[in-house]
């Protein structure tokens, strides 16, 4: 049972950072750039940046501060969801329920709406409203950029796109890597923003978001076998049918379910230190392995 404030808390945080991506966007008026900006980070869940908002108060962090930060890796989660969408990429046509951008506009426009969606995660994490101390403006930049790069995202995605032509399946092991850089590097960077924007670090909470990353991938590939392209927002079945090495198809249905059953329970057990303090952060790890969307 998801705790019963859970779901507004995560409507408000998606809420605050869609209303700060709106506020960046405004300036730019109706360039076609800025509706596709606006198109990719309208919908979905938010979950990064409500993991920005809820561990910053968790921590004391100053709220105005970790919602830029919130809007910031929504913006750079929002440009790689475009440049995936890409025919050279995954060739979405669907994406949080809407068409993709390339597919709305054209591929040249998706590029470049990804490149803008990108830079503008930078630019929000540079501004006072974010840190008025620029040494923790820095440390926001870097460590995104650490997370988004050659040694997080892009690694991952890259690794994704090899294991493709690989002449053998990937090991759990191996898929795990994979998954920890792709989807976990953001995941653990949102979960530990609020940190820095106090100068400081949370082993706890890092723990808990490299569990959930990986939670929240493996629950994505069960959605991939079992999940509706309704509810979901995005084609499904496109794993299997391209024949990709999953931690469905590694361990089977039932046993990545309990594994991911797993990970949420570790996930929560990192979060011991802060009590009740955390008891929404352990109801997203829940959240996380019983979605539909």
């Amino acid at each position: 049972m998801i705790k019963s404030d859970f779901l507004p808390k995560l409507e408000a945080a998606a809420a605050a950072t869609k209303a700060c991506l709106m506020d960046a966007l405004r300036p730019l008026g109706s360039l076609p750039i800025a509706q596709g900006m606006r198109h990719a980070v309208t919908g979905g869940k938010g979950l990064r940046g409500f993991l920005v908002i809820e561990s910053a108060a968790i921590l004391g962090a100053p709220k105005a501060g970790a919602i830029y930060a919130g809007a910031a890796v929504e913006a750079l989660h929002a440009y790689s969801l475009v440049h995936d969408d890409l025919p050279c990429m995954d060739d979405d046509d669907l994406r949080r329920g809407q068409s993709t951008v390339h597919k709305k506009w054209d591929e040249a426009t998706a590029v470049l709406v990804g490149d803008a969606l990108q830079t503008l995660a930078f630019e929000l994490l540079s501004l006072p409203n974010c840190s008025p101390d620029p040494k923790v403006q820095l440390a926001l930049i870097s460590s995104l950029a650490r997370a988004s790069g050659a040694q997080g995202m892009v690694l991952g995605q890259a690794q994704d796109i090899a294991a493709e032509t690989a002449l053998k399946p990937l090991t759990f092991h191996e898929i795990s890597q994979l998954q920890q850089n792709k989807t976990g590097a953001l995941f653990e960077w949102s979960a530990t923003a609020g940190a820095v924007l106090i100068g400081s670090d949370s082993v706890p909470l890092r723990r808990y978001a490299r569990a959930l990353g990986l939670a929240f991938q493996i629950s994505d590939d069960i959605l991939d076998v079992e999940g509706s392209a309704v509810l979901v927002g995005k084609a499904v079945g496109k794993d299997s049918k391209s024949g990709k090495a999953t931690f469905v198809s590694l361990l089977g249905l039932d046993q990545a379910k309990r594994r991911a059953q797993d990970l949420a329970d570790e996930a929560c057990d990192a979060l011991v230190t802060f009590d009740d303090r955390a008891t929404t952060l352990r109801a997203a790890a829940q959240f996380v392995v019983s979605r539909d969307t």
